[in-house]
């Protein structure tokens, strides 16, 4: 991600918190480094924003390494578990880690009015990082305990893309995680072959 991306880019439209916490540590392709996306508060600051976690505006002074270091393990743990219940195996000690944290109560919310008169959420503290994680696992958790919302859990079809949504589609035939970059990839790809095919 380029360090002037706003806090929207931050956001993958995945269909869940969790699975956009999932994003920022998509798999690189083969033989690649892998890029880390919330290496840094300044840009866990911005995911937060960016997923809706936290409304724009809200103070995120406590955000440290130690908040990296959680959310990352956390963001492991959820694409353990989900990876599990697409492929059909045991995802280990993952569910009791994603259970441990989504006990913790999520941060307290509160509608406020703004300056032209609509109502807001916002958050009723500071908040805290054990909140913050509760409010992603407790998203997991819904996820993956909803049988409709766990039916419509997808994986890209993208080559080297590993994303995963929530299939929402009208007769659920989306296959990329986005349309603009892997459909758009496919379908050059699919042009380049036809064309060197008439060649």
């Amino acid at each position: 991600m380029a360090a002037g991306m706003g806090s929207y880019e931050w956001r993958f439209d995945s269909g869940r918190v969790c699975l956009d916490l999932v994003a920022t540590g998509e798999p690189a392709p083969r033989g690649a480094e892998r890029p880390e996306r919330l290496d840094r508060a300044e840009r866990l600051e911005r995911w937060l924003v960016g997923s809706g976690l936290v409304p724009e505006g809200t103070a995120l002074v406590a955000v440290d390494a130690g908040w990296v270091g959680r959310f990352a393990e956390l963001r492991e743990g959820i694409d353990r578990l989900v990876r599990a219940e697409i492929e059909g195996y045991d995802a280990g000690g993952a569910l009791e880690r994603v259970n441990a944290l989504a006990a913790g109560a999520p941060p307290g919310i509160r509608a406020v009015r703004d300056e032209d008169g609509a109502l807001v959420r916002v958050l009723a503290g500071e908040p805290g990082c054990e909140a913050l994680l509760a409010a992603v696992a407790r998203d997991a958790v819904d996820l993956l305990t909803d049988p409709a919302a766990r039916s419509r859990l997808r994986q890209c079809d993208g080559d080297s893309c590993r994303r995963m949504y929530l299939d929402t589609s009208r007769g659920g035939r989306r296959r990329w995680c986005s349309s603009e970059v892997c459909g758009n990839r496919e379908r050059v790809a699919r042009h380049r072959r036809r064309a060197a095919a008439v060649l």
